[in-house]
């Protein structure tokens, strides 16, 4: 079996706010996507701009994910 490598090619943030609730009292939820995150940057650093751009948001935040892309190569 051969090993495989990756490596980064980028990441994005994406934001969950909670734009309302419907009528059974459940969240409506809306997502925006920031794109071009650097790939070296920290969950830390990353999480922490997440909750600076969730300030600039008219709705609150309700959750946070971030998605990394690799390049997978077989050596």
């Amino acid at each position: 079996m051969m090993a495989v490598i990756s490596t980064a090619l980028g990441s994005r943030l994406s934001l969950v706010v909670q734009t309302g609730t419907d009528a059974q009292g459940n969240p409506e939820l809306k997502t925006r996507t920031y794109n071009r995150v650097k790939a070296s940057s920290t969950d830390d650093a990353v999480y922490q701009m997440a909750t600076i751009l969730a300030g600039l948001q008219k709705h609150p935040l309700y959750g946070v994910s971030r998605v990394n892309e690799v390049s997978l190569e077989q050596v």
